[in-house]
């Protein structure tokens, strides 16, 4: 038996070297990289008159600083996400998207200098350029559209339809997008509706609709469900995309307005197979953005 054991343990050790010689590595992986961490940053901006000073002021915090410190945030977020990583696993990404484009020429540039990407031969210099470029340029975009007011609206619902896939979803990447919008949804290039036996769908969503919907008392989620009220289904499958819809802010008059928007959009969301998603109302930033940061480290 005692000579059987060494022959084992003499074979064993042959076996050890042979792996050592063999091109094979033992206990150093630092040449194979298998990172599933990467992430893909969306931002969505609703450009309505919702960020009107005048229509639609907030003495405490105007809902277009709130929109910039909410970028900034996210900003942050992914930052921190990219430094947390070796930077031979560097590939990550981020960008802003407006739906539909603005005509100014001018706004298009800003959103492509907002589009950053990172690899493993970034300098450590573009650090300090996107941390720039995220400080200024969101508010630059926004006092141009409050300076014309020319608010070209948001169509969050053909966006959903026609661009989220190619846009905001990439097969290897942690998909996060992030929805700045007061959570009404109307567009005059996409306002429709559709009525079947037992539901009523639209893709649009106004504190009218909701008030002609009879969505006005605490049994606003029965009404829901009998007579299946909701978003008209934009996609069929966006299991690959976390959504964080950040701003909610219902028109002031009918205490259930709130969680009446929740509602369509969670419904919304589940229908589209989106598993993951977040739906916040329009607090302080300094309130949002922990929830942010959390949101992107997914922890």
């Amino acid at each position: 038996m005692k000579k059987l054991l060494y022959l084992l343990m003499i074979i064993s050790l042959v076996s050890c070297c042979k792996g050592k010689d063999d091109g094979t590595v033992k206990g150093n992986t630092d040449s194979i990289v298998v990172d599933s961490n990467n992430i893909n940053v969306s931002i969505l901006i609703d450009l309505s008159d919702r960020i009107d000073t005048v229509a639609n002021p907030n003495p405490t915090m105007e809902y277009y600083q709130r929109d910039t410190e909410y970028i900034k945030a996210i900003e942050k977020g992914f930052l921190n996400h990219v430094k947390s990583k070796k930077i031979i696993t560097y590939d990550d990404q981020m960008q802003v998207f407006f739906n539909p484009e603005p005509s100014d020429p001018k706004m298009n540039e800003l959103t492509k200098e907002l589009k950053v990407s990172f690899n493993k031969d970034i300098p450590k210099s573009y650090f300090d350029s996107v941390d720039k470029k995220y400080l200024e340029l969101p508010l630059q975009i926004y006092k141009s559209a409050i300076k014309d007011r020319e608010y070209i609206g948001s169509d969050i619902w053909e966006f959903f339809k026609n661009k989220v896939k190619d846009y905001c979803i990439k097969d290897d990447r942690r998909n996060i997008l992030f929805i700045l919008t007061d959570g009404y949804m109307y567009h005059e290039n996409t306002k429709f509706d559709e009525k079947k036996e037992k539901s009523y769908k639209t893709s649009y969503l106004t504190t009218k609709l909701i008030k002609a919907n009879n969505l006005t008392t605490s049994g606003f989620k029965d009404t829901i469900e009998k007579n299946g009220f909701g978003f008209v289904k934009a996609n069929e499958n966006l299991s690959n995309l976390e959504v964080i819809v950040l701003g909610i802010n219902p028109e002031k008059g009918n205490p259930f307005e709130e969680a009446v928007i929740k509602e369509y959009w969670e419904n919304w969301f589940k229908e589209m197979k989106i598993k993951k998603y977040q739906i916040r109302s329009a607090d302080l930033p300094s309130n949002l953005e922990p929830i942010i940061l959390k949101a992107i480290s997914g922890k």
